[in-house]
């Protein structure tokens, strides 16, 4: 019955805590974390740091392509959204936050 019940010590006889007990289980933990913030959350800030400076940089001129696919000429910026000509006499209004990447000038001519 032994398995069931764990036997009482006296309270004199407790075991010294050794140190590398719990410093062990920290560094593997610390080196997980560093290794998790190097190459997961560390480019993750960069490129959504690159990205709102993209945003913030959009002016009237410009071509974008949305996420959606779309390939046009920004007329106009507003705050939350821009104004897009697709094509002659065709314009659509887009979130800002829609736009996936602003491309060279004359991409649309070459297509």
């Amino acid at each position: 019955m032994n398995f069931f019940i764990t036997d009482a010590w006296a309270e004199g006889s407790k075991q010294a805590v050794n140190n590398a007990d719990f410093l062990l289980p920290m560094i593997v933990f610390a080196t997980f974390f560093l290794v998790y913030y190097f190459f997961i959350i560390r480019p993750r800030l960069k490129r959504q740091k690159e990205r709102l400076t993209m945003l913030g940089t959009v002016k009237k001129g410009d071509e974008i392509i949305t996420y959606g696919g779309l390939l046009g000429k920004v007329l106009e910026v507003g705050n939350n959204f821009l104004q897009v000509e697709l094509a002659e006499g065709i314009q659509v209004k887009v979130e800002k936050h829609g736009v996936s990447r602003v491309v060279p000038k004359g991409t649309m001519k070459n297509l």
